[in-house]
């Protein structure tokens, strides 16, 4: 009787561990409580894992080798190649903010993922389409040795519609499908809250792994001049994940959309004003929080009063007359603010000054995708007979990726934090943040160092010049490695930072943060070349970045951006020193030290 009654109360045991839900606040798919063990954790995580890897397959799939498409195909010199690559570049990000915002306010996370892959899709289509019929004139054009001939109007508007719908779908789905997949893990759970940090590690990664078969194998075919193979190819790669997408919605765990942000910071600001004459009151407890978890028109959690920004905190002073339209029942949101949507401003204004020092990193990460290619198709591109396509030199960024997200994870975050005494974590994200900036720098000065060597080999007069240069594109291999490193570092540490440091209801507005410093990063690219070029081209002198790279300084551009970057690492310290961390309620003190009144530097 005893063994039964045993039997009994473990039976009942395991029930209730089945049926337990999460402690963070995450639906299902029928609005109801996630169940754990039959929703989210590494089942979703690894499914939009390989989404992502395949979705970044058909992303680069385009953009590794669309400046040798624009300049071969299209006719364009490499300076406005260069441009409108970093200009197609920015907006793909641009629209993160535009697929943040949805995500965030009305549609939720899946729902936006979901509809912006299907545009994805059809700018895939599009563009392999207009390929075959229109710009590949005359057939078998394309390539280093045979360019294609001119075009319509119509034509070309068509291939930049299919490439900006391009941009679009992969702009909205990058910051909500990065958030989604962080959803998955329960952060109040000791043991999901680890697995949830180990993600964006993984994501970066399945990011990198994706584009490394576009880089090398598709890079290949379309520097071959095989254009329509390669983006068909892309095009397969997006249905595919498109279709591994929707099959984990039975398991997707959710967050419910909380509204439009924008109307909750004009209230803040509204209510501020109006009381500008307010005194402030001498104990913070006396601020208006509403009773209860739940905040009308915010999210899950409550957020803490911190210092600094006092004027804001103004919103939330409780005066005489806010409390006869209390009695009344008749209180505005436009006249008195809760503690938690006064922080949550005071969140965004605090993540600003960090996230502006993030982008002049991004104009050194584009130059990648533009002005390395340029620089390695002028270099000896052959290796015993065979030809390596200048793109597929960004595939040592990605070897360089995989191989430093294991040597911190494994290697130098636990010495770190053995060195520290902590057992959560070593570095912090700001810190790794400021270590990615100053190997950037490198990255930059290794550039210069080999475009001086390059042009010493270089013949100074060559009809195209690629492959001109008698020194062998392997040099390239330092700076594609450097900047594979500083990644790991400044994009993994700038996720986990964002996401942390977000609120609850503006989580994917924090990855598109993100994403939106790569897209004013290539803006800014775009606009210094444009600069330089004014300025370095002057009587017979040709510029810094011509078309021919044999009679330009492209080496002085690279040592222009790591005395760039190293004034904004300065700049960087100073900000970072001055952060204070977002306090949530009930968890705001915890042994990594998150959630301190300021993060360590």
């Amino acid at each position: 009787m005893a063994c039964l009654n045993i039997f009994q109360e473990d039976s009942a045991k395991a029930r209730n561990e089945q049926e337990e839900c999460t402690f963070d606040g995450t639906v299902d798919r029928h609005g109801r409580p996630a169940v754990r063990a039959r929703t989210g954790t590494w089942v979703t995580g690894i499914l939009i894992l390989v989404n992502q890897g395949l979705a970044t397959l058909a992303f680069f799939g385009v953009g590794v080798n669309l400046v040798l498409f624009l300049t071969r195909v299209l006719g364009q010199d490499n300076a406005d190649a260069a441009n409108n690559v970093s200009k197609w570049t920015g907006t793909v990000y641009i629209f993160s903010l535009l697929g943040a915002f949805l995500s965030d306010s009305y549609w939720g996370r899946y729902k936006t993922c979901a509809i912006f892959q299907v545009i994805f899709v059809i700018g895939l289509v599009l563009l392999s389409l207009s390929s075959y019929i229109f710009l590949l004139k005359p057939k078998g054009c394309g390539d280093k040795d045979f360019p294609c001939g001119s075009h319509s109007t119509f034509e070309i508007a068509f291939f930049y519609l299919s490439i900006y719908l391009v941009a679009l779908g992969n702009g909205g789905y990058q910051p909500n499908i990065a958030t989604l997949g962080a959803d998955q893990f329960d952060e109040d759970s000791p043991k999901e809250s680890h697995s949830k940090v180990a993600f964006f590690s993984y994501f970066y990664l399945a990011l990198n792994l994706g584009s490394l078969f576009s880089n090398t194998i598709l890079g290949y075919f379309e520097d071959e001049g095989k254009w329509v193979l390669g983006f068909w190819a892309s095009a397969g790669s997006a249905i595919l994940a498109l279709i591994l997408f929707l099959c984990g919605i039975p398991r997707y765990r959710h967050f419910k959309p909380s509204g439009n942000p924008l109307s909750r910071f004009c209230r803040v600001f509204f209510a501020a004003t109006r009381k500008w004459k307010v005194e402030m009151p001498t104990e913070e407890e006396e601020l208006y929080e509403v009773d209860g978890d739940d905040c009308p028109g915010y999210g899950r959690r409550k957020l803490l009063h911190t210092e600094g920004f006092k004027f804001l905190d103004k919103a939330a002073v409780v005066t005489e007359n806010d409390r006869e339209k209390e009695d009344k029942e008749s209180h505005s949101s436009w006249r008195i603010c809760t503690v938690t949507q006064v922080e949550e401003v005071k969140c965004i204004l605090r993540l600003l000054p960090i996230w502006l020092c993030t982008i002049l990193y991004s104009v050194v990460f584009t130059q990648m995708a533009s002005l390395f290619v340029e620089q390695g198709a002028a270099m000896k591109t052959t290796l015993f007979g065979f030809h390596i396509p200048p793109a597929g030199m960004s595939s040592f960024d990605i070897v360089s990726v995989a191989a430093f997200i294991f040597i911190y994870r494994r290697v130098l975050d636990p010495f770190v934090a053995r060195l520290k005494g902590t057992k959560a974590r070593g570095l912090t994200e700001l810190q790794r943040m400021g270590i990615g900036l100053i190997i950037a720098i490198m990255a930059m000065v290794a550039a210069g160092i080999v475009e001086c060597f390059r042009l010493k080999y270089a013949q100074k007069d060559c009809p195209h010049c690629e492959s001109s240069s008698s020194m062998s594109i392997f040099w390239q291999i330092p700076q594609y490695v450097l900047i594979g490193a500083s990644e790991v570092f400044m994009y993994v540490g700038q996720l986990e930072f964002f996401n942390d440091q977000a609120p609850d209801g503006l989580k994917s507005f924090g990855s598109a943060l993100c994403m939106t410093s790569i897209s004013l990063g290539n803006y800014v690219s775009s606009l210094l070349v444009t600069i330089v070029m004014k300025f370095s081209t002057r009587d017979r002198m040709p510029g810094w970045i011509p078309s021919n790279l044999n009679k330009g300084h492209l080496d002085r551009f690279y040592f222009l951006l790591a005395a760039l970057t190293m004034a904004d690492f300065g700049v960087y310290i100073v900000c970072a020193k001055w952060y204070k961390s977002i306090k949530f309620e009930g968890k705001y003190e915890d042994a990594n030290g998150k959630g301190s009144d300021e993060v360590i530097v």
